[in-house]
């Protein structure tokens, strides 16, 4: 059932949001666009509240994007034309992080600081629900095939399922610290994950049965998306966007670029697979492994981070110190 809103106590073992939030702290936002045609990036600074840190990004079923704000303790709503709307989250440090589209209409959010997962009308009304575990950091969140929302638990090392009803199950991940980070719905019926700490791709089915496929020690594997042969995953620690098909076999297109730290990833209007690299680049990346970058204004301060496909044939990008959403054109290639 929903949970009581009540001032959460910030705690230890945030390993993954708090190094991030930290290092990347304090750079101003500024907004400008560049390069006209296929790549063009424009950039809406975040007003209403200052160091938001938006983290997760996902266009909403009224059309508007829908952030979540990791530093103000907010989500966020972006109109067509720019304008902003905050909605606090009833609890105190709830530091949200991952933001889908629920099938009942409503957002659903990890509250990572709070160990909660939140729902939010397109009205702005807010429900929580607590997890049974403190200090799961909940971080990545998806709708799933089944009609229910899953999620990654990063501390407690964990699958979470929640329904529209709010009920939650909750599925141990084999390798010991793995920190499951992102998850995404499988063309297969089946849930995909990354493991941050575990170097693997990780895949859920309904029943709840895992089976993990390795990537590399050394990958970090970060976010996950469906795409044209299998799974796509950004992987900082060989600075690439690595492929995993139904049998586990890893294809790996390393980056142009050194130390680009890929980090989101989205299947983009065009059909192609869109990353963000927090060295301050967009790019997208052909089934053949061909790879294309879009720079971003003062890229290397802003720190692209998570994407969404939006409307008017365009990838949507947070700017995590940045405080601000980006918009790059997806034209066909």
């Amino acid at each position: 059932m929903p949970d009581t809103p009540a001032p959460a106590v910030r705690r230890g073992g945030r390993r993954v949001l708090a190094a991030v939030l930290c290092a990347l702290a304090g750079v101003a936002a500024v907004a400008s666009p560049a390069r006209a045609g296929a790549g063009e990036v424009t950039e809406y600074p975040i007003t209403s509240t200052a160091a938001g840190f938006p983290s997760g990004i996902t266009t909403g079923p009224d059309g508007a994007l829908w952030f979540a704000q990791s530093g103000a303790d907010r989500i966020g709503r972006m109109a067509a034309d720019g304008t902003v709307a905050d909605h606090p989250t009833p609890t105190a440090g709830s530091a949200p992080f991952g933001i889908t589209t629920g099938p009942d209409g409503a957002l659903w959010f990890t509250e990572s600081g709070a160990d909660r997962i939140g729902r939010i009308t397109t009205a702005g009304r807010i429900t929580e629900y607590r997890l049974p575990r403190a200090d799961s950091t909940p971080l990545g969140i998806t709708t799933g095939p089944d009609g229910a929302l899953w999620f990654t638990e990063s501390d407690a090392n964990r699958i979470g399922r929640i329904t529209t009803a709010g009920r939650i199950t909750e599925y141990a991940v084999p390798t010991p610290d793995g920190s499951p980070h992102s998850i995404t719905a499988g063309p297969d019926g089946a849930l995909w994950f990354t493991e941050l700490l575990g170097g693997k791709a990780g895949r859920i089915d309904r029943t709840g049965r895992i089976t993990e496929f390795p990537l590399g020690a050394d990958d970090f594997p970060d976010d996950i998306v469906a795409g044209p042969g299998g799974m796509w995953v950004t992987a900082s620690g060989t600075n690439s966007v690595d492929r995993v098909d139904s049998t586990g076999r890893v294809t790996r297109f390393p980056l142009p670029e050194p130390d680009s730290g890929p980090s989101g990833i989205t299947r983009g209007p065009d059909g192609q697979v869109w990353f963000a690299e927090q060295a301050g680049r967009i790019g997208r990346v052909t089934q053949a492994g061909a790879v294309e970058e879009f720079p971003v204004p003062s890229g290397a301060d802003k720190v692209p981070f998570r994407l969404a496909t939006g409307p008017n044939g365009s990838v949507w990008f947070t700017e995590l110190p940045g405080n601000a959403l980006g918009r790059v054109r997806a034209l066909p290639r």
